[in-house]
């Protein structure tokens, strides 16, 4: 009889932190399906209409993903730009944050200091950064980098101001900020084990072995994160309405993206709220797909310890 009631008043604690610990996470909760599940459902219905986000709401069926995929004379512009934009920058930014937390997972005096100013960068605003840039990249006689470009000798550039030069510039900008992935590199790095360092530099194993036969593989699941959120991050791209001109579109449509072409057929009028919504589950689409084949793939390069 003891047992019974114990085991009885243990089932009424259970379900009573059971129901505090969803009180607690109600807010939470009520956040995700408002905020975000509620209005992906709420897009996916608009996008099967003309609407306007006021008064005209017509039925289309998929009218509006055809006109997203074929009829829309922005669509190859605007794709064209989102896949030679995520494909330089996926890349860089996953060699180059690797190579950044090499270099700070070395043991000398000061360097968290280096670590601090690689990681710096990161936590400036998105939008400040943006004017930030702007004043940088100036083409005219005020702009900073033109001013050190002639000063050490060489001729001016022209940055965000021609069209030639517009894409090669927002890539820059966008690996300048590598020092967010570092911080992700270095604990995968502090979690290989030191012995397998102290074991191979018995056997006769240099640093450059020691990288590709230890500390690449056992990185690798790091590596397919950074590659996940770098290629989702890299389709959504939208700073270009910061640095893009007025428009956000660059010059000669050099920085028109998929993002800021939803942007700016929600809010930049004529105010086609359906059509940019199809165009959103258009972009869900190809980033689920491609984010598939990683995963997919990830089991033939991704290291796994085994129990």
């Amino acid at each position: 009889m003891i047992i019974s009631g114990f085991k009885s008043k243990s089932g009424k604690m259970a379900k009573k932190e059971c129901m505090e610990g969803y009180i607690f996470a109600m807010p939470v909760i009520l956040g995700i399906l408002i905020f975000t599940y509620f209005p992906a459902v709420q897009s996916l219905f608009y996008s099967f209409f003309k609407y306007d986000g006021f008064y005209t709401m017509q039925w289309v069926g998929l009218g509006n993903f055809k006109a997203a995929l074929i009829l829309d004379p922005d669509t190859p512009v605007v794709y064209k730009n989102t896949f030679i934009y995520a494909v330089s920058v996926v890349p860089l930014s996953l060699v180059l944050g690797y190579l950044v937390a090499l270099l700070c997972n070395v043991k000398i005096k000061g360097i968290n200091i280096y670590r601090m100013l690689f990681y710096l960068p990161v936590i400036i605003p998105g939008v400040a950064a943006g004017l930030l840039w702007l004043d940088l990249f100036e083409a005219g006689d005020t702009g900073i980098m033109n001013k050190i470009l002639e000063t050490a000798g060489f001729s001016r550039m022209t940055f965000f101001s021609k069209k030639n030069t517009s894409m090669s510039t927002l890539i820059f900008t966008t690996v300048w900020g590598v020092g967010g992935s570092m911080i992700i590199w270095l604990a995968a790095f502090k979690n290989i084990p030191v012995s397998l360092y102290e074991s191979a530099k018995l056997d006769g194993a240099n640093a450059f072995k020691r990288l590709i036969n230890i500390t690449i593989p056992l990185s690798t699941s790091m590596i397919f994160y950074n590659l996940v959120t770098g290629i989702i991050g890299a389709l959504q791209v939208s700073s270009t309405l910061v640095i893009g001109g007025s428009s956000g579109r660059g010059v000669g449509d050099s920085l028109y993206f998929i993002a800021v072409k939803i942007y700016k057929e929600s809010f930049g009028g004529p105010f086609r709220l359906g059509y940019a919504c199809a165009m959103g589950w258009i972009l869900f689409a190809v980033i689920g797909a491609l984010t598939a084949i990683v995963f997919l793939s990830n089991k033939k390069w991704v290291y796994y310890e085994e129990d």
